[in-house]
């Protein structure tokens, strides 16, 4: 039997996609060992799973509410988002999947000039639709009510009419064997298609998807032109980088290794 305060941080968890122990110890007015404790009885019946400093969901068939995953690492969302348009010139065609990673980056590619957009993420298409630099093409196709994306065998047969430049696609998990997964297997043949269709492919992932685990298999890390991220703390997914010849860049790395140095100066 789990404590209301489990099942109320099992709620929190599901609304959030996780929880950090500080901020339960505050809320709860609790220990931090009580907190541990709490979060350790949850993993004990597989309904989280520890990652440093907290817990996640620990589903792996089943992926956080879209709600959630905008407030999941959106900082460091909005960090990757810069990065990946600075890798992208202006008068450049792309593609963009769907996620809250790429439309962070859709949102960092407004003061670009002369793009052309193919999307299969209604939420990506609102933010670039008012600005008369970016043209924008949304692919058809089953509107997911979840979060607004395209996926279908329609929308697979759209995407491959173009050959773009760049592909900008979101995972929802990265195994440690560079494996990309995902959930919704129909979203996984739109990316699939994306990745098929397009000069470069840049992956844009936080190092939650480290944390996480899904059932679909869209392709491999050594696909990749690029994959942008905040931080990567695998040091075997930076082996796979560099072994395939793929770009890794850590929009955060400089930040957290600074702020590693002070903590160590501190102690």
């Amino acid at each position: 039997m789990l404590s209301d305060r489990q099942l109320q941080i099992l709620e929190v968890a599901k609304r959030l996609g996780r929880v950090q122990v500080e901020e339960l110890s505050q809320r709860y007015d609790v220990s931090v060992q009580t907190i541990r404790k709490d979060l350790n009885e949850l993993c004990d019946q597989r309904l989280l799973a520890r990652v440093h400093g907290g817990a996640v969901i620990s589903s792996g068939v089943e992926n956080v509410g879209y709600d959630a995953r905008r407030s999941i690492a959106a900082t460091e969302k909005a960090a990757i988002g810069r990065a990946v348009a600075d890798l992208i010139p202006d008068r450049a065609s792309l593609f963009i999947n769907i996620g809250t990673t790429t439309e962070a980056v859709a949102q960092a590619l407004l003061r670009h000039a002369g793009l052309m957009v193919i999307t299969n993420n209604i939420n990506v298409a609102t933010i670039l639709r008012p600005y008369p630099e970016i043209e924008v093409i949304i692919a058809g196709g089953v509107v997911r009510r979840s979060d607004g994306g395209i996926v279908g065998e329609a929308a697979v047969d759209f995407i491959r009419q173009f050959r773009v430049d760049f592909a900008v696609i979101g995972v929802s998990a990265i195994d440690p064997d560079g494996s990309l997964l995902d959930y919704d297997y129909r979203e996984v043949r739109v990316a699939q298609a994306i990745m098929a269709n397009a000069r470069q492919v840049i992956l844009a992932a936080d190092a939650t998807k480290f944390e996480r685990s899904a059932p679909v298999r869209i392709g491999h890390l050594s696909q990749i032109s690029s994959f942008v991220t905040d931080v990567c703390p695998l040091p075997g997914i930076a082996r796979i980088c560099a072994e395939a010849n793929v770009a890794l860049v850590e929009a955060l790395g400089e930040k957290v290794e600074a702020r590693r140095e002070s903590a160590a100066d501190a102690e």
